[in-house]
């Protein structure tokens, strides 16, 4: 083989193709789409194709480092722009007979190995996935094109207007996305000819599929310049462009370089990484790449026969008088401030628990196995254990808040629980031993006998199924932080808060060997369990301090704070509390908040406060 961005000519390929890792002979390929047996799956057929008229000596692309400025004598060059600190981070060749970038320059493997020549129709893009014998790693083999340049080289032109054309991004996406289908579907027939199959509606992935005798070969091919047409919350779509995967995102200042030659090497950077991190590569989207570590951690388990394994979907039981919306509500309160709340204050800081939806996943025993049915006493006493409640649903009846002696600076205990009547709903166990708890660890004391319990439906078994994914990403996560990664830091929050917000969706995991992933009822429980320790916190800094907080959303909660006070914990482990944001509070700001009529005005002006703040960093 050629040594590091030795190039060789397209298609004047060698006999022997890039190297694979051992450990991705046994992995299975799964998708919605597809319902390959995943013992048949294997990896792209080497053939030889024939040589192409591309010259063995085809110049190979500089990198920005060497390249020399196109610069007059006596002009000064501009600054260059200082690269973020990942950028300069080195690939890692985990992904390295996994996956290929293709650029208008070349192809190049995510270690930086330079193979080809240009691909500059179809037909080539065939032979090169044939050639190259890409082998699955927890998803189908990659190939990533790169630039618009290449996109046009192999005829994926589509021209959807401008922002100024459209009223909203929506729009443009939808159109987008549509004629990119359009163009694809004109444009594979070279390769759906000579055997591959499209499996569903191409479009910023193409998933081509491949079978000789028993064995089925998958491919995805992602198109860079066009996964914007693609909308899903994973990608934090709010007519503009937010998080794009291991792309990054383009508001947060981690997207790929614009430069293409740059953008190649850190993708491949990112792949890698993905790779030797997470034991996957990156998905399509980040709750894909959620559920491909879930998948690796089932596959070991089944072949070892050693750690819980759970194998069917857990959909919500039918539930009588089921609640509206989520089965446990996220936090969401604002309330008005007081003068002693404001005395000697100067700062408006939030404070959110670290990585609260991961954490909370590697610390719970959830359910599993078909629940059984229970009502009348038999729920009553079911709901009595060693540890708590055993994981389940429980239809309660929440009280009035007034008739408790609860805090006055703090939401009630459940979202669903109104001061002046009772309510009857469902909760998880989660729930239920957060209401048992004493009114100073955040709950409101109560007995089981309180709370009325007159239904419910109990799992079989019970464990801590999702610890060993929450590891992997946990340990993920710190390397990131260590090492300065934004952006692959970035990319493991999509990826845990992707995976567990798509759990309660059944259309994500329609294929026989994805429906263990629609898990909604272990989605309210890690929502629960965020809602209830972070209450628990609250009380505690009240007690310590005396600060109440004014306003909180999910798992942040906002204080206003003299000068030098820190209610941050000192631990770095997850589910700690750190601060989020810290902003100088204006004589202005000050009085907007004292003066606000209602809740809502209160949370209009902390939201600007904050959002000025963002905007002086940006300034910057």
């Amino acid at each position: 083989m050629s040594g590091a961005w030795e190039q060789i000519p397209l298609f004047g390929l060698p006999e022997e193709t890039p190297t694979t890792s051992p450990e991705s002979a046994d992995v299975a390929v799964a998708d919605t789409a597809d319902q390959a047996d995943p013992e048949m799956v294997a990896p792209a057929e080497p053939e030889s194709p024939h040589k192409s008229d591309v010259a063995d000596d085809a110049p190979i692309p500089q990198s920005p480092e060497t390249q020399s400025p196109d610069v007059a004598a006596g002009d000064t060059a501009p600054a260059p722009a200082t690269p973020p600190v990942w950028e300069a981070l080195p690939a890692g060749d985990e992904a390295d007979g996994h996956a290929l970038i293709v650029t208008a320059a070349g192809t190049f493997t995510p270690s930086g190995r330079e193979l080809t020549g240009p691909v500059d129709s179809v037909e080539k893009l065939d032979q090169l996935i044939r050639w190259a014998a890409l082998a699955p790693l927890g998803a189908p083999a990659q190939v990533w094109i790169v630039g618009q340049d290449a996109c046009e080289a192999l005829g994926w032109i589509i021209d959807p207007g401008s922002e100024e054309d459209f009223e909203d991004m929506e729009t443009l996406r939808t159109r987008a996305a549509e004629e990119l289908t359009a163009v694809l579907q004109a444009t594979l027939t070279p390769m759906l000819n000579a055997g591959w199959e499209l499996r569903g509606d191409p479009g910023h992935v193409v998933r081509l599929a491949r079978s000789i005798g028993k064995f089925t070969t998958m491919i995805d091919v992602l198109i860079e310049p066009y996964v914007w047409t693609y909308w899903n919350k994973d990608f934090g779509w709010n007519n503009r462009v937010g998080e794009m995967g291991i792309l990054g995102s383009p508001a947060a200042g981690t997207y790929l370089p614009d430069d293409d030659d740059a953008a190649a090497r850190e993708l491949g950077r990112r792949i890698a990484w993905s790779a030797k991190h997470l034991g996957v590569l990156p998905g399509p989207t980040p709750a894909r790449t959620g559920a491909a570590v879930v998948d690796k951690i089932k596959r070991e388990r089944t072949r070892t026969g050693k750690g819980l394994l759970v194998a069917t979907a857990g959909p919500v039981p039918p539930l009588d008088g089921a609640p509206r919306g989520e089965l446990e509500p996220a936090a969401g309160w604002t309330r008005m401030p007081r003068p002693d709340d404001v005395d000697g204050t100067r700062r408006l800081v939030s404070i959110d628990q670290r990585a609260a939806y991961l954490a909370s996943a590697g610390m719970l025993e959830f359910g599993y196995g078909q629940p059984t049915h229970l009502t009348g006493v038999g729920a009553a006493a079911a709901a009595v254990g060693d540890k708590g409640a055993p994981f389940g649903l429980w239809r309660i009846t929440l009280p009035p808040g007034q008739t408790l002696s609860l805090p006055e600076k703090l939401p009630l205990p459940h979202p669903r629980m109104l001061a002046d009547q009772p309510v009857q709903t469902w909760v998880t166990s989660v729930s239920l031993d957060g209401l048992c708890a004493p009114v100073a660890d955040g709950g409101i004391g109560a007995d089981l006998d309180d709370l009325g319990i007159t239904e419910a439906w109990v799992y079989p078994q019970q464990g801590r199924v999702l610890d060993k994914w929450a590891k992997i990403l946990r340990e993920a996560r710190r390397t990131a932080v260590d090492t300065g990664d934004d952006a692959t830091k970035r990319f493991i929050g999509s990826c845990y808060k992707g995976y567990i917000g798509r759990m309660m969706n059944p259309d994500m995991w329609t294929a026989k060997q994805m429906q263990h992933h629609h898990q909604p009822v272990w989605r309210a429980a890690i929502i629960a369990h965020c809602r209830w320790r972070g209450r628990r916190v609250a009380m505690r800094i009240a007690r310590e301090t005396g600060r109440w907080p004014v306003r909180t959303v999910t798992d942040s909660w906002v204080y206003l704070l003299a000068d030098g006070e820190d209610l941050a914990d000192e631990s770095a482990a997850l589910g700690k509390m750190s601060v989020e944001k810290d902003v100088i509070l204006t004589d202005t700001w000050l009085a907007e908040l004292m003066s606000a009529p209602d809740v809502h005005e209160v949370k209009l002006v902390i939201r600007s406060a904050f959002a000025a703040d963002d905007e002086d960093e940006d300034a910057y």
